[in-house]
């Protein structure tokens, strides 16, 4: 993960703005049936003859300050240029055969090799691809979050992401599927799958965290797993110092602290269970600390934590409740731990 969200390039650009459905008219039923070609296969058949060199002062692929002001009025207003033609080049970059999607593919392409992170969009009516949601949230929705522009939460501020989280990860990426305050449906990008939806949200929730490495299956002699109510809970925790030399934020100060984690996954299926609310109780039988634990992804696991303090010497129970969407009553899994 890297450790700044934009661009990787000197003369990074603007972050695209959305990258909408296939613009104009529909397209007739002989481009429907057509493979539509990838922005690189375009730029090299149609739009290198002038981008490669900057002929007639085209901007030159990799000239990130030459595209750096063409990015900035986004990837809507440079597909309209290109269809229409602009100054010394003709519509549909003078090759009539090139779909609209297409120029938008060849457009996004461009500009990532030039210093940008931009999504390339899909054929009208594709499904989903594989979008990392690195790359969702550096080309659209840190437009917003970044800077936290109208009350959104900013990347990495889990203090303004755990209330939104509250109510369930399932209610959130709800939200941002229809639309909340002056965020649009799916963030202004029409193409967004609720699971990007979702591993967006999470990557801005986690952002700065060190990676939690993804639980194996245990033996069920293990005293960190058990299986119940369907679901098998693995237990993990670290130290908070050693969150605090890898530079994560929102360590607590103090000593005795642990970073305590739940990881679920159904028992039949060995499908992660990530849209669950699950709460720990520690107690050394004279005092309990009750927490929620908030969610967060690592290597693409979703899994569950927060920090508690320990006691030298001092045996704990631990005890989580775990509750899930339209599933009745609470799972409960115990375990235990004596602070060295």
């Amino acid at each position: 993960m890297r450790t700044q969200i934009g661009f990787a390039r000197a003369g990074a650009l603007l972050p695209a703005i959305a990258v909408f459905a296939v613009l104009g008219a529909a397209s007739t039923g002989a481009e429907a049936q057509r493979v539509q070609r990838q922005g690189k296969e375009v730029v090299e058949a149609v739009c290198g003859g002038c981008h490669v060199a900057g002929k007639d002062g085209a901007p030159r692929i990799g000239d990130a300050a030459a595209w750096s002001a063409r990015a900035s009025q986004g990837l809507t207003a440079l597909t309209s240029h290109a269809i229409a033609g602009i100054r010394k080049m003709p519509a549909h970059g003078g090759s009539p055969g090139v779909s609209d999607a297409e120029i938008q593919r060849a457009i996004v392409y461009m500009v990532n090799q030039s210093g940008g992170n931009w999504v390339e969009p899909l054929a009208a009516g594709a499904p989903a691809g594989v979008r990392t949601s690195e790359s969702i949230v550096q080309a659209q929705c840190a437009r917003c979050h970044q800077p936290g522009k109208d009350g959104a939460p900013k990347i990495g501020d889990r203090t303004a992401w755990t209330p939104r989280l509250g109510k369930g990860l399932d209610q959130l990426v709800a939200s941002a599927e229809h639309g909340h305050g002056g965020m649009p449906a799916r963030g202004g990008m029409p193409d967004l799958s609720r699971e990007e939806i979702r591993g967006a949200i999470l990557y801005m929730f986690n952002y700065g965290l060190p990676p939690v490495p993804a639980p194996t299956p245990a033996a069920a002699a293990d005293p960190h797993h058990k299986v119940v109510d369907g679901m098998d809970v693995y237990f993990g925790m670290m130290r908070a110092d050693a969150l605090r030399a890898a530079k994560a934020k929102d360590v607590p100060a103090g000593k005795g602290y642990y970073h305590l984690n739940i990881s679920l996954a159904d028992n039949k299926s060995q499908l992660p269970v990530i849209d669950a609310q699950v709460t720990m109780r520690v107690s050394d039988g004279m005092t309990t600390q009750a927490k929620v634990l908030n969610p967060m992804a690592a290597n693409s696991a979703v899994s569950y934590g927060n920090y508690f303090r320990f006691a030298s010497g001092t045996v704990y129970n631990i005890s989580t409740e775990i509750k899930r969407p339209g599933v009745a009553g609470t799972a409960v899994a115990n375990f235990e731990y004596r602070e060295p």
